[in-house]
């Protein structure tokens, strides 16, 4: 599957962003898809991830309460609504896939098969 991110840009802390994540090639029928950023000097860390089946909903603590992963079937796309978003959330994003990820892999980078693009995320203090 091919993954496409879009969405960042730059956004005043307290504002909100709205990621997307598409899939070609296939559908995300049996995978699990996550989102991960990057910031500069950092390693990349786990942010928020999807079952497709069943919609299970995983997040790292630092955005529980202010970010949401959801998927819409019909456009094969998952989405990160981020609000109230704060310095430290600046990074560059990526989405990820993969069909076999058992529970405690959800968070690891390199437990995911598939990688899209990154989208940059810039917020002003």
């Amino acid at each position: 599957v091919q993954l496409q991110a879009s969405g960042g840009g730059l956004v005043q802390a307290g504002g909100f962003l709205r990621l997307s994540c598409a899939a070609s090639g296939r559908t995300f029928s049996g995978y699990t898809v996550g989102w991960f950023r990057q910031a500069p000097g950092k390693q990349r860390e786990f942010v928020a991830a999807i079952r497709w089946s069943g919609g299970s909903t995983y997040y790292t603590d630092s955005v529980k309460g202010r970010f949401t992963i959801s998927r819409d079937n019909a456009k094969n796309t998952v989405f990160l609504q981020m609000n109230t978003l704060k310095p430290e959330d600046a990074a560059v994003y990526y989405c990820a896939a993969s069909r076999t990820l058992i529970l405690s892999n959800i968070g690891t980078a390199g437990a995911y098969a598939n990688w899209g693009q990154g989208t940059q995320v810039t917020v002003s203090s």
